[in-house]
């Protein structure tokens, strides 16, 4: 959904709930606002969630231990990646 729909959702639920005092038959329209500001609040705390989780940096480590004899020496070596957000679109 992303932030802007989760927003939208958020905005709409909220004019819904607290601003419009209409009466239709068969249908409360201040529980069709706290139920977009829900869905609203849900899907902004899943689309930041899924964003946390892609900004992890993944480290890999090796450590190799020597064999025995002259001339062998340790091996470690340590791998970092960090995973960066991709590039934004060109500008149209």
């Amino acid at each position: 959904m992303g932030i802007g729909g989760s927003i939208f959702l958020l905005a709409v639920g909220a004019i819904l709930a607290f601003a419009v005092n209409a009466d239709i038959s068969g249908l409360d329209i201040n529980v069709i606002g706290w139920i977009l500001m829900a869905a609203g609040l849900i899907g902004l705390i899943v689309t930041l969630w899924f964003w946390n989780s892609r900004r992890r940096t993944v480290v890999t480590r090796q450590s190799q231990t020597p064999v025995a004899g002259p001339g062998y020496s340790a091996e470690y070596r340590e791998t970092r990646r960090d995973d960066a957000p991709p590039p934004p679109p060109p500008g149209y």
